[in-house]
């Protein structure tokens, strides 16, 4: 669609009956509609209806730039400027009264709907202080108010419709990716890459990132996101599955069916509305304050028309409200700190999250993937019972194929570099969360894990003299134990080096107020305790499996700690969920993203440290608006209560402060 027509489709689009508001994402070419619910049928039919020659026939003439529009703007502000005085400069008095009681009533009929309710709010007031202005029979003054309060209301529309349209094109920037299927092979490509047709494999621990039908396979798909469904739903072939639900368990191929930015769209304008509901302490007490404070203001304005007798005054104290500015100060504040931490790959699913890791006193990190690189390299192959080195990395290669897990790749990866062809020996396969992979491979079992899983859990045989000779020479090495048929055939050592730059955040968290770092591993304790050494961490866990990181978490937030955990695999997932707030790490499953509160798409620990001191700088922003706005109105009040400024100036300078500190509110937090 041209330009030209979007002003027009935006406005066909938000008369019809029932719509609340039209949002249009130009970049790529989406509208999303907020609408009432038992209207919905009509609005779709209304919508549906909406062509070529409604388009032509609403067009203004005159060509505007995407939404949010500063063009728009301004045309609204002089259409309503020139409108205003035009009707004062050439109307006689009679007619000019007419217009304005005709433009009283939307102020009317939205203080009558609060009433309705019952409550007392913003609305409410506005139509009492114009109301007083009928009372004296001051037709202009009442005029003036409306236009007043009209000025302020557009500017502040644009102000938080220009910072959710900055929080939303900057999540656009977010990349997904996605497992597509060619030939007989699959290639990790972005999502927005995709086009319909396209087949996309989704396993354990993965996110369906696109909209399609499921082609082959049978997996358990959590759709909570979608429909508030907490348990999984088992989805196989000919079912459809939708972007945003992640799979628990299984394995499917999925053919694409929409276009990937419109389930992206889908996703980010879901996430921007549950964000508004998940506000922080200090935002949810700002907007408290202002939904309980204009009852206070109708019993000033009763005060002062008792003890003044003044029709001006008692207007005065109508005109200034808190509710607007603290509202909308906190929400722009947000809204620019959601968007500034996109732009620098992080996602946070809520205000409440920013508060909780300003908060946090002690942070767990996860060791692979986390502290240590996200592409593990294998460092070494021992085999036993004959087997061959290319024998025992090859099938290790084919049981880990298929798991997105750092180790996982590290196996995989160094089979393709060796040219070790492994696909057509790939049976199904058995993922057990922190303990390993088992598999049914010529009818054998084979499994991949770590010594507990291979030793205590399968009961798998290896002598006890090669045991010792293996362990050190795993000496600093992570060690992945193969076994068939319960014997261990050969041992992979994973080198997993500290990530750069990871002792130096540690000491930033140290000295942005994190009084522990703890690092919690299923890795073993000879090299748990060389990763914390050269980390710098205060604590370490190793041998860990899941409940067992879960425990810990439980056991220090029993103790006091507000705890922030930071993971990246399917195994930190509990750990993650019962946090105060869970951060992932964008090289790790899906699983533990959706879980997390948090989602970091840079592996960069330096990230953790920008978003520490952004989540402390959101809230000392919170806390000095509030303080600005409540001297601000303050003052105001007492002005106009005195008599040293008129009801007018008290509104103009009230929507002027609002939209200082609203503007002040949106700027970037770290430069």
């Amino acid at each position: 669609m041209p330009e030209s027509d979007l002003d027009a489709l935006l406005k066909l689009s938000g008369e019809i009956d029932g719509v609340r508001k039209v949002r249009v994402y130009g970049r790529i070419g989406q509208m999303a509609l907020e609408y009432d619910e038992p209207r919905r049928d009509a609005v779709l039919a209304a919508v549906g209806a909406l062509d070529a020659q409604a388009i032509a026939d609403a067009k203004t003439g005159y060509v505007m730039q995407l939404e949010p529009r500063k063009h728009k703007l301004v045309m609204d502000l002089a259409t309503l400027i020139g409108a205003h005085y035009a009707r004062r400069w050439f109307l006689p008095t009679p007619l000019r009264a007419v217009f304005v009681v005709a433009g009283y009533m939307a102020f009317l009929r939205a203080a009558l709907r609060e009433l309705a309710q019952p409550r007392l709010t913003v609305p409410v007031l506005d139509a009492s202080a114009i109301g007083i202005s009928f009372v004296k029979r001051d037709v202009d003054t009442a005029g003036q108010t409306m236009f007043l309060l009209n000025v302020g209301e557009l500017l502040e529309d644009y102000t938080r419709a220009m910072s959710e349209n900055e929080l939303i094109n900057s999540l656009l920037d977010v990349p997904d990716k996605a497992q597509k299927v060619v030939g007989d092979t699959e290639v990790s490509v972005a999502a927005t890459e995709l086009e319909p047709g396209d087949l996309v494999a989704v396993r354990t621990g993965m996110s369906v990132c696109i909209d399609g039908v499921v082609e082959q396979g049978s997996a358990m798909v959590n759709q909570a996101t979608l429909t508030g469904e907490p348990l999984a739903v088992e989805r196989s072939v000919g079912d459809d599955v939708f972007a945003g639900t992640v799979v628990e368990d299984g394995s499917i191929l999925v053919r694409v069916r929409a276009n990937t930015a419109q389930t992206k769209l889908r996703s980010i304008v879901s996430l921007v509305q549950t964000a508004d509901s998940l506000k922080s302490e200090g935002q949810s007490h700002m907007e408290d304050l202002a939904n309980k404070i204009v009852p206070w203001n109708f019993l000033l304005a009763g005060l002062v028309a008792l003890t003044t007798r003044s029709l001006i005054k008692t207007s005065a104290a109508l005109m200034v409200d808190y509710s607007c500015a603290l509202k909308l100060t906190g929400s722009v504040a947000v809204m620019t700190a959601m968007s500034d931490a996109a732009k620098m790959g992080v996602m946070v699913k809520g205000a409440k999250y920013f508060e909780s890791f300003a908060k946090a006193d002690t942070i767990v990190f996860d060791k692979t993937g986390t502290l240590t690189e996200a592409q593990p390299r294998l460092a070494c192959v021992l085999t036993t019972d004959g087997w061959s080195k290319d024998e025992v990395l090859r099938l290790s290669a084919c049981l880990e194929e298929h798991f997105p897990h750092p180790v996982a790749r590290a196996v995989v990866n160094a089979a393709r570099e060796r040219g070790l062809e492994h696909r057509e020996r790939h049976a199904a396969v058995e993922y057990i969360v922190a303990h390993g992979i088992a598999s049914s491979i010529e009818g054998r079992r084979a499994i991949i894990g770590s010594a507990h899983f291979v030793f205590e859990d399968e009961g798998a045989q290896l002598e006890s003299d090669i045991k010792e000779r293996i362990e050190s020479q795993m000496q600093g090495l992570s060690p992945l134990y193969l076994a068939v048929d319960g014997t261990v055939v050969g041992v992979l050592g994973i080198e997993d080096p500290l990530k750069p730059g990871v002792c130096e955040a540690i000491a930033d968290l140290h000295a942005l107020g994190v009084k522990h770092v703890v690092m919690l591993t299923g890795d073993s304790e000879r090299t748990a305790e060389r990763i914390a050494r050269e980390a710098g961490v205060d604590e370490f866990k190793a041998e860990l499996l899941p409940e067992d990181k879960y425990a810990y978490v439980e056991r220090i937030k029993g103790e006091g700690c507000h705890v922030a955990m930071v993971g990246d695999g399917v195994n930190d997932s509990p750990a993650l969920g019962l946090a105060d707030v869970g951060l992932a790490m964008g090289g790790g499953s899906d699983i533990a993203k959706e879980v997390a509160d948090i989602i970091l798409t840079d592996t960069d620990l330096a990230a953790i440290v920008r978003l520490r001191r952004m989540s402390q700088g959101l809230i000392d922003r919170l806390t000095s608006s509030y303080s600005k706005v409540m001297l601000t109105n303050s003052a105001l009040l007492a002005l106009g209560i005195t008599g040293a400024i008129t009801p007018q100036m008290s509104s103009l300078l009230h929507n002027g402060s609002t939209i200082a500190y609203s503007l002040s509110n949106a700027k970037a937090y770290l430069h």
